[in-house]
């Protein structure tokens, strides 16, 4: 992965018009760490509720690549119970035409900037497949710290082997219980 300075991207609040860059992400190729495609109907759910996450919840993002304005991918993080502890979870996912620019770590890194000044947790988790070298790199570029394997479910129902990829966000402001 090229990841220079020069990757710049800029985070946009998804919208009703993303419908369309979630179809292209749910391609087999995409989604080949993730279970595989949804169903129309999976996307239509997956698209409102994209839509509605908000504030300290979490937020998606449709992921923005300077200068151009292309669109490039998503990312996003929302909240999870994790070991016994309210954290925010991230994923994204990059388009085939600008995988192996940097941009997904570019984005990670503006996530982590996004999720420190507007959420109320903590930490941030990605738990990418041991066998996804692409999102591990990610996580490592983005500054994320690996706190080891762990037995992981997604989508619910397909167990998979992760790693558990960590970073501070700042003070808890958020409660635990």
């Amino acid at each position: 992965m090229n990841d220079t300075p020069e990757t710049r991207v800029r985070l946009e609040r998804w919208s009703a018009d993303d419908l369309p860059l979630l179809r292209r992400i749910n391609a087999p190729e995409m989604t080949d760490h993730l279970g595989g495609p949804e169903t129309e109907e999976q996307l239509l759910v997956r698209h409102r509720r994209y839509q509605e996450i908000d504030g300290s919840r979490g937020r998606m993002y449709r992921v923005v690549l300077l200068p151009g304005g292309e669109v490039a991918g998503s990312i996003g993080f929302w909240e999870q119970t994790w070991q016994g502890e309210k954290v925010y979870e991230t994923g994204w996912a990059v388009l085939p035409e600008f995988q192996g620019r940097g941009v997904a770590a570019a984005a990670a890194r503006a996530l982590v900037e996004r999720a420190a000044a507007e959420g109320d947790r903590r930490v941030l988790h990605a738990f990418p497949s041991v066998d996804h070298p692409a999102s591990n790199a990610v996580c490592r570029k983005a500054g994320f710290r690996c706190a080891g394997e762990v037995d992981f479910e997604y989508p619910k129902g397909h167990p998979i082997k992760s790693n558990d990829w960590v970073i501070d966000l700042g003070p808890d402001t958020g409660d635990t219980a």
